[in-house]
């Protein structure tokens, strides 16, 4: 009789604990990279704007909750939010099995293809690894993009870049043949004046395995409340037609995917 009196009082000591840890979620750090346009930008004056940077405010508003967004490098994308710099990632960040090794993540929030853009002059006729043999092809590095050309198109003479404006530079100037993104990165910079020299060559078959199963918001692992605040507010913009509303804002298609 001690004994179960004892294990019972022990419970309700562990409940107590477990509740004082309990986060205050009322606000939310959201990490993004702002070099990532249309999904995630800085404008002249430091704003940022975007696909991205809607939807968390969106979420935001139907999570009641305050947001406040903190800019990270891609590539320190990961070890900031372990480190606890901010508390999610909205960035398109695609849903990987190596990355779920180290954060969680929701639902979906978008997916699209990659896709591979040329100069207008290019001959190239198809995005086949036989195709792209030999060919200079841009990548941003530590992305899924990057890891697809390494996997898939290995004929090819992969160069990585910090960001997407530096291999939009290069193919500009002439210094690679081809770049690989996403299908709606590469649109919508090939209809800017920048992207005035290039054409799309065609997209890419999704690999699960290398894709993902589309772009999710990172979470810590320990923090399965905010994930589970994060998934209910996913299905509730998308309910409400708030989703679609930001979706035709800036695309033409369903951008969620199938």
């Amino acid at each position: 009789m001690h004994i179960k009196r004892l294990a019972a009082a022990a419970a309700i000591v562990l409940a107590a604990v477990g509740g004082a840890q309990a986060k205050d979620w009322s606000k939310v750090r959201i990490g993004t990279e702002g070099a990532y346009p249309p999904f995630n930008s800085l404008t002249s004056d430091g704003q940022l704007v975007g696909f991205d940077i809607d939807i968390a405010n969106a979420l935001c508003e139907e999570m009641k909750v305050e947001c406040e967004f903190v800019t990270q490098d891609w590539d320190g994308m990961i070890p900031a939010l372990q480190a606890g710099k901010f508390d999610a990632v909205i960035a398109s960040m695609s849903i990987t099995e190596e990355r779920k090794q180290k954060v969680d993540f929701t639902n979906k929030y978008y997916n699209t293809p990659p896709a591979i853009a040329v100069p207008k002059d290019s001959k190239l006729k198809g995005t086949t690894d036989e195709d792209l043999k030999g060919v200079l092809l841009g990548a941003q590095s530590s992305t899924t993009h990057s890891n697809y050309a390494e996997e898939k198109l290995p004929s090819a003479d992969l160069k990585l870049y910090p960001t997407p404006d530096e291999y939009k530079l290069d193919i500009a100037n002439g210094r690679i043949d081809a770049v690989i993104d996403d299908v709606v990165v590469l649109s919508d910079w090939l209809k800017s004046d920048d992207g005035a020299c290039c054409k799309l060559l065609g997209t890419l078959k999704p690999d699960p395995v290398i894709n993902g199963e589309g772009a999710g918001i990172a979470i810590r692992k320990e923090d399965g409340d905010l994930k589970e605040m994060f998934n209910k507010a996913i299905a509730g913009i998308l309910a409400s037609g708030k989703y679609k509303k930001i979706n035709d804002k800036y695309f033409e298609f369903d951008v969620y995917g199938g």
